[in-house]
């Protein structure tokens, strides 16, 4: 009887485990259950399904001695599991309240439903604990053991005659105890999969979005345009299972690689409705059929896409664009994928617009530099030469030759880097001309390594000097020294400006430095491209009349 008995339950318990399988396959099924958060919507459709499961188990059990041998507690035990106490209790209700009213197995109808009740109830409680737990399908047998028990000792408790109801559970206990256990367990490891797979797929999507965006990072440095939307989408379709890949930006196709690229052209309007949706709305649209993608093209094989913007400063700025030619084949995947390339490569081109910005930035300090450069100075060279001219001709005919190279070399501000010999001589055409006005007052020293082979932004060097000599040594009346050198170490060039001059405090050094404060335009912009080009700044030790070194450490290279 009772090798019978298990028998008929482990058929029985086949089918309701295979029906379980193909439920944990449905892509609905698996929508609920990887919700981080169920509804009140979602706990009443979780407390129906699994009820039902209870009532499909109660209709396939084995009518035994006026009872029935069952596996109803199973889908009450996994919807406690899965939703909480009220969606345990609930589903126990349903399928409880069922087995009350039914005519087949009258003798324990009432304890069994409401052991059912109470076993939806325990299973829920237990919930929180066992989402701590690494083998959630052990645990979950382990509870549904535990509840079965609780039913057995139900059953003593309310059927009568008791003498029957022992003899039932004896009969009953270790079959339906040991089944509904492992049919319980085989119902979560279905669930637990659902969640490894779920893990799985999103850590390959992570890891080919992470993929995509190392590849196409250098690219987006130079922005949004036809030939970067080109390279960037055939990098996507290459590295993914999509069938086409577009970039646009709010009114023009800037690149389409795969199916429908003979009508989605590039340099042609947005053909899609879909897209002009998406720019109008900043908000991302799945079309599922090729109707919503309403592309007015005839034959266009286009059967589902995910589309999203880009932007920058929640402007958008074109988007991007994910097909497949199968309708519904956009998965929750591709529009996690779509939605993280979107993201990376707005932030990419966020970037690449501050980096352009801050480039015009520093050419516009530049010029602003060297227009600073010339009145004051011009005006003070054109007077010594004149003075000159009445006394000693050959000097200012030399001097006229040194201004006019210094001019030339001021003026070419479409070159990033110059040959450090040309910064130099740049520095001692500057300096001569300054020398003949200052006289005696001024001695100038240099020092310079002639190994020294290295290109260095413009205007680096030359307005470190004209501080020193202005503000350092303009009120020395005699004796006034002015060092420069520049010499090599291990892989650097470093140079020194050092003056004998007045000197300044610690909070001078810093306001000359400061944007907000400073009045020394000319340093400030030399620190400020040194940290943009080479990450490194002036180093300025001083004190007050006790002189100035200013020291400037570059890369020794020939191209930069």
């Amino acid at each position: 009887m009772l090798f019978e008995l298990v028998n008929s339950l482990f058929s029985k318990l086949g089918i309701i485990v295979l029906a379980a399988f193909i439920l944990s396959r449905l892509n609905i099924f698996k929508y609920f259950i990887l919700k981080e958060k169920l509804t009140k919507t979602d706990k009443v459709i979780f407390s129906v399904v699994f009820g039902i499961v209870g009532i499909v188990g109660t209709y396939s059990g084995i009518p035994i001695h006026g009872a029935i041998a069952n596996s109803r507690s199973i889908g009450v035990i996994v919807a406690g599991l899965l939703g909480g106490p009220t969606v345990g209790i609930v589903a126990g209700l349903i399928a409880g309240i069922h087995r009350m009213v039914i005519v087949t197995g009258r003798f324990t109808a009432v304890a069994c439903g409401i052991s059912t009740i109470i076993g939806g109830f325990i299973a829920g409680l237990a919930k929180k604990k066992i989402d701590q737990k690494s083998r959630k399908w052990l645990w979950g047998a382990i509870v549904a053991f535990f509840i079965e028990t609780i039913q057995m000792g139900i059953i003593l408790l309310i059927a009568k005659p008791f003498e029957d109801a022992l003899f039932l559970v004896k009969l009953i206990f270790i079959p339906m105890t040991f089944i509904n256990s492992i049919g319980t367990g085989a119902l979560i490891l279905f669930i637990e999969q659902i969640f490894e797979e779920h893990e799985r797929a999103g850590a390959v999507k992570a890891q080919l979005a992470l993929n995509v965006a190392t590849k196409t990072l250098a690219i987006l440095r130079n922005g949004l345009n036809y030939i970067s939307a080109s390279k960037v989408a055939k990098i996507i379709r290459e590295n993914t299972d999509v069938d086409a890949v577009a970039l646009t930006d709010q009114t023009m196709i800037l690149a389409h690689v795969g199916i429908g690229d003979d009508h989605h052209k590039n340099g042609r309007k947005i053909y899609t409705n879909i897209t002009k949706k998406v720019i109008e709305s900043g908000k991302y649209m799945v079309a599922q059929e090729k109707e919503k993608i309403e592309c007015p093209a005839a034959g266009c094989k286009l059967g589902s896409s995910i589309v999203v913007p880009l932007k920058i400063k929640d402007q958008v700025i074109g988007t991007l664009k994910l097909y497949k030619k199968t309708e519904n084949s956009i998965s929750s995947y591709d529009i996690v994928l779509a939605k993280g390339l979107g993201h990376l490569f707005s932030t990419q081109i966020e970037l690449s617009q501050i980096e352009h910005q801050r480039d015009l930035l520093q050419k516009a300090e530049l010029k602003a530099l060297q227009a600073q450069i010339q009145p004051h100075f011009l005006f003070n060279a054109l007077n010594t030469i004149i003075s000159f001219c009445r006394t000693d001709a050959l000097k200012a005919r030399d001097l006229l030759t040194k201004l006019s190279l210094f001019l030339r070399t001021s003026f070419k501000t479409n070159e990033e880097f110059i040959p450090f010999e040309q910064e130099i001589e740049h520095v001692k055409n500057y300096l001569d001309i300054e020398h003949a006005r200052f006289s005696e007052r001024l001695k100038v020293n240099y020092d310079i390594d002639n190994k020294i082979n290295c290109l260095v932004p413009p205007l680096i060097l030359q307005p470190v000097v004209e501080n020193a000599l202005i503000h350092g040594l303009k009120d020395k009346k005699q004796d006034g020294l002015l060092c420069i050198s520049a010499k090599s170490k291990d892989d650097n060039v470093v140079i020194e400006v050092t003056d004998n001059g007045i000197g300044m405090s610690k909070e001078k050094v810093y306001d000359l430095l400061n944007k907000d404060q400073s009045n020394g335009i000319g340093v400030n912009n030399v620190n400020d491209r040194l940290l943009s080009i080479y990450k490194t700044s002036l180093q300025i030790d001083s004190s007050p009349n006790k002189g100035t070194r200013v020291k400037i450490t570059l890369p020794n290279v020939g191209v930069i």
